[in-house]
């Protein structure tokens, strides 16, 4: 089978908080060496790792780093790596956004990129207009495009606003349209990075029924980008695991997921202090986690004993009375094992820093190793749930000590974030 894309030694480096080399007489001696003399760039030789929780001990960072692999014509490879890790760096690179600092990249045949919410897309414009834009871009005919218009519309279900300006419609809205735009321009290689998360359940259905039909019906290429480790398991074949800039495993979807999920929860956690390595980027922060502690014995945990988390919030809108505190628990293949929100917590008046006390009592949770993620939340009716904050996998445990009754999984729940669906009630019991 062809190779529909080869990564070839690709790096690319940034310099912090800095464009170019911060003086003209730096510059000029860069190109010099580089351009007249044909020397190495002496500005490739330093740079600190793509680590973000660490401090930076260079004014340069390798975003990738020696990047080699190839991706066979008709393949669907999901990235998969924590925030930071390089994925939409290397994504970029092969959607000519930006260039790699060495190496070269061979893609051959169309690409179609859809790599954050309205990329591609200008606001004053209509939908039409930005249909008919964007396929201009990939090189496509009008004729092409209009033959083409019906079905991208109809796909992303936008017909009433289509020909309104792209800066009135919602998130959701910019990315549907963006997808179906993407997925029907017949791009021989289709880059999608994170986009799904927007949309609702509904769509993201669609998009992925879409993005199969592309790779398997029509034998075109997908790149894949999420977070979500089973919209990656269904729909890829293979997986690129990314850590720090650099490919820390390659394999089937499968396995990659398995190594990624392993890799993150092999080190149990007990505690947890607020940074943005784990927090989900679309939240409102109006609340927001400063610590979380689990109080059970993580090495050691029975099924029988409540899940009990202490957490100190932070309220930063000072008119927010009331919220909703979350937590879903998942196992080791990134299953939502539990999911229990509490009921409507009345905020004091006064203060803005409160400590919650947190219980999940019936869990009934298997034998295995899981991680928590935690929320906080309202659902005010008029604009659906809005999260406050959200918090990925910083708690995990082990559980290690069932009943004859749960030897083995019993029930599995493969819960929307938005689903009120309970499999207990997490009750709060404590609050100052």
């Amino acid at each position: 089978m062809a190779t529909a894309i080869e990564f070839n030694n690709i790096s690319k480096q940034y310099r912090l908080g800095l464009v170019s080399t911060r003086t003209l007489s730096h510059d000029l001696d860069r190109w010099w060496k580089v351009n007249v003399l044909h020397k190495e760039d002496p500005y490739l030789k330093i740079g600190s790792v793509n680590d973000r929780s660490s401090a930076a001990d260079s004014e340069y960072v390798w975003a990738l780093k020696d990047i080699d692999f190839k991706v066979e014509q008709g393949d669907v490879v999901g990235i998969i790596g924590k925030n930071g890790a390089g994925k939409s760096t290397l994504l970029k690179l092969l959607s000519k956004i930006t260039a790699p600092t060495t190496g070269t990249i061979n893609a051959r045949g169309r690409i179609g990129a859809l790599l954050e919410v309205g990329t591609g897309f200008h606001p004053e414009m209509t939908g039409r207009e930005n249909i008919y834009l964007n396929g201009a871009i990939m090189g496509m005919s009008k004729q092409e495009i209009s033959r083409k218009l019906d079905e991208i519309v109809d796909f992303s279900g936008c017909e009433r606003y289509i020909d309104t300006p792209v800066k009135r419609y919602s998130s959701g809205m910019t990315v549907r349209l963006g997808f179906a735009v993407a997925a029907h321009l017949e791009p021989e290689i289709l880059v999608v990075d994170e986009v799904l998360a927007v949309g609702d359940a509904e769509f993201q259905k669609k998009a992925i029924g879409k993005m199969q039909d592309v790779s398997r019906g029509e034998g075109r290429t997908v790149l894949f980008v999420s977070h979500n480790m089973a919209s990656v398991k269904q729909l890829c074949r293979n997986g690129i695991v990314l850590k720090n800039g650099g490919i820390e495993y390659m394999g089937t979807a499968l396995d990659a997921v398995n190594h990624y999920i392993n890799s993150n929860i092999s080190a149990l956690n007990d505690y947890y202090v607020s940074d943005s390595s784990s927090r989900s980027a679309d939240v409102l922060l109006e609340m927001e986690y400063l610590e979380v502690r689990m109080l059970n014995d993580v090495n050691n945990m029975s099924n029988e004993e409540p899940i009990h988390i202490q957490a100190k919030v932070r309220r930063n809108n000072k008119r927010l009375k009331q919220c909703q505190f979350g937590v879903v628990i998942r196992n080791q293949a990134d299953e939502c094992a539990c999911a229990c929100y509490s009921n409507v917590v009345e905020l004091p008046e006064k203060g803005d820093i409160f400590d919650v006390d947190i219980v999940v009592p019936n869990h009934n949770l298997v034998k295995g190793t899981y991680s928590i993620n935690m929320n906080i939340s309202i659902n005010d009716y008029a604009a659906n749930i809005r999260d406050f904050d959200l918090l990925r996998n910083v708690l995990s445990f082990d559980l290690k000590y069932v009943d004859a009754g749960h030897q083995h999984a019993f029930s599995m729940w493969a819960l929307p974030t938005n689903c009120a669906i309970l499999s207990g009630k997490t009750e709060i019991t404590h609050i100052e």
